[in-house]
């Protein structure tokens, strides 16, 4: 761990405004941790987090609304899940590197893991008999061609619904089923025909039909993208299952939040972006010109990950094994770029941005792998909520004028 992320005894004690006494009693109750300091035995420092997380549970009993109201802004955890673990600039899927189950696993056996713990159920999640979709939802795929992919998701789902009486069935089995018919129905929502082959090979056929050696490059993407943690989508779809809703209008609100431009609508700032890049001589001064007009550069920089998004970093290794070697250099050339000017590394958003243009992928794909992606994540956090039978329901602080005050 960096210094950085270390105090000294003097610090921790007056964040936590304490006395230094006290602060070593907490380290023997184990509510924090220290290391020696090398060179200097007889001195120790303390894990920065560790006084951060001990000071927020001090505030929220001193103030709960005001520790409620940090916790929904990149603050202290609101819910439990059992999920996704974001730790070390490292993330996990059930205890499983995401890094590593993207190079080695199927979409389906990600799903198959995070709805029902065990990615051989995949085989009989995604049966040949569950890939079949109704003659009028194939007419309306068809027909609806001409709209983003994205956009004929969110058409598909309400008819599809009404069809799906089994989806008012929200016991785990019964949730992961219906969740593998709303995964396919998506997948063939964005084909703009049924499709019944793996996800990855169904997308790949739609959409680079003569490079088959995509499929597993888009099979990372979308396992990249398959959850992360409490981020807007998820919580929405999480609050939608706690009013006992059924999992396609989980989907359907989640993907309404995920179009947002602080979210996976992100990816289409960071094609303009791109794309005048590819225009410019001097990557430097336009990431400056656009950092002056902005005060961000869309696609770095993320809060979770200062020292790098671990998704973006396969993607771009990705991207570079395409032997599009311009798209790869001017991905390079835009990272170095924004290092040096904000010290933010790239983003999910950014990756998924640069494999689609070294894959020639079709207009809005970045959206669409999310979107697909992001179904099995927003699936595993329904079958979370509706096992906790809780209603989502946080106060508001108010903070307007009081009853019988004059205004």
């Amino acid at each position: 761990m960096p210094d950085n992320h270390y105090m000294t005894a003097s610090q921790a004690a007056a964040m936590l405004g304490i006395s230094l006494p006290t602060l070593y009693s907490y380290v023997s109750r184990g509510l924090l941790r220290s290391d020696p300091v090398a060179g200097q035995p007889r001195k120790r420092r303390y894990f920065g987090e560790d006084v951060l997380r001990l000071k927020e549970r001090k505030e929220s009993c001193s103030d709960p609304a005001k520790a409620a109201a940090r916790g929904l802004h990149w603050g202290s955890p609101v819910l439990e899940s059992s999920l996704t673990l974001i730790d070390g600039g490292r993330i996990y899927y059930r205890g499983l590197n995401a890094i590593e189950l993207a190079q080695q696993a199927s979409v389906e056996e990600v799903a198959a893991l995070l709805w029902t713990r065990d990615p051989q159920q995949a085989s009989s999640l995604f049966s040949p008999q569950a890939q079949e979709l109704p003659r009028n939802i194939r007419y309306l795929v068809e027909k609806t061609s001409h709209l983003g992919p994205v956009e004929r998701c969110q058409l598909v789902l309400p008819v599809a619904a009404s069809l799906d009486f089994s989806a008012y069935d929200l016991r785990p089995n019964a949730v992961a089923k219906t969740g593998a018919h709303i995964l396919r129905l998506l997948l063939s929502a964005v084909c703009g025909q049924s499709a019944s082959a793996p996800i990855d090979v169904g997308l790949q056929g739609a959409w680079v039909p003569r490079r088959k050696a995509a499929a597993r490059h888009l099979r990372a993407a979308l396992i990249l993208c398959a959850d992360h943690e409490l981020n807007v989508s998820a919580f929405t779809a999480r609050c939608i299952a706690s009013a006992r809703a059924t999992p396609y209008e989980v989907v359907a609100g989640a993907l309404a939040a995920l179009k947002g431009q602080r979210h996976g609508g992100m990816t289409a700032q960071v094609e303009v972006v791109f794309q005048e890049a590819t225009r410019t001589r001097n990557l430097r001064q336009f990431l400056a010109k656009r950092l002056r007009m902005q005060e961000q550069l869309p696609g770095f920089g993320h809060p979770l990950y200062p020292n790098g998004d671990p998704r973006a970093a396969l993607l771009l290794s990705l991207a570079q094994t395409e032997g599009k070697s311009a798209v790869a250099d001017l991905a390079a050339g835009m990272t170095e770029a924004a290092r040096e000017l904000t010290g933010e590394h790239p983003t999910l958003d950014f990756g998924l941005v640069v494999l689609a243009h070294a894959l020639n992928l079709p207009p809005e794909s970045p959206l669409a792998l999310f979107a697909l992606g992001r179904t099995v994540g927003w699936i595993a956090h329904a079958i979370e909520q509706y096992a906790d039978n809780r209603l989502i329901r946080p106060r508001a602080r108010y903070v307007g004028v009081l009853p019988g005050s004059s205004v």
